[in-house]
């Protein structure tokens, strides 16, 4: 299952801030799709603890955002229009910035994807 997250109102931070995510919940990998005022690397790895996504970067365990309420391990979701509150953790030396995640779009289909972040890993 892949999910598009959408991540905004991180006003304390940019009024335009926003970043689209899609995640693999079965990889536990995530990639940016698109962004503005929020700095990301390209992709990185997904991780859940109590109830709560953790979006980390592709070589450390350390959050850059921590997606309250979204768990992946959960049974019946996520849901497409499933929102809650997001936690920014970004920015170094900076105290965390609250915005909100926003499930945009869920996808079933389990093809291999042809060129992207996963391709390699799922096509190996």
């Amino acid at each position: 299952m892949r999910l598009t997250i959408h991540l905004d109102t991180f006003d304390a931070i940019n009024p335009m801030a926003f970043a689209i995510l899609w995640l693999d919940k079965d990889t536990r990998k995530w990639s940016l799709e698109g962004h503005t005022g929020l700095h990301l690397p390209k992709s990185g790895d997904l991780h859940v603890d109590c109830g709560n996504t953790l979006i980390c970067g592709p070589h450390d365990t350390s959050a850059r955002c921590v997606l309250e309420g979204l768990d992946l391990n959960g049974p019946g979701g996520p849901f497409e229009g499933e929102t809650g509150r997001a936690q920014w953790c970004g920015d170094a030396g900076r105290a965390s910035v609250t915005g909100l995640w926003h499930v945009q779009c869920i996808d079933q289909e389990t093809t291999l994807p042809e060129h992207g972040v996963f391709a390699a890993d799922e096509n190996a």
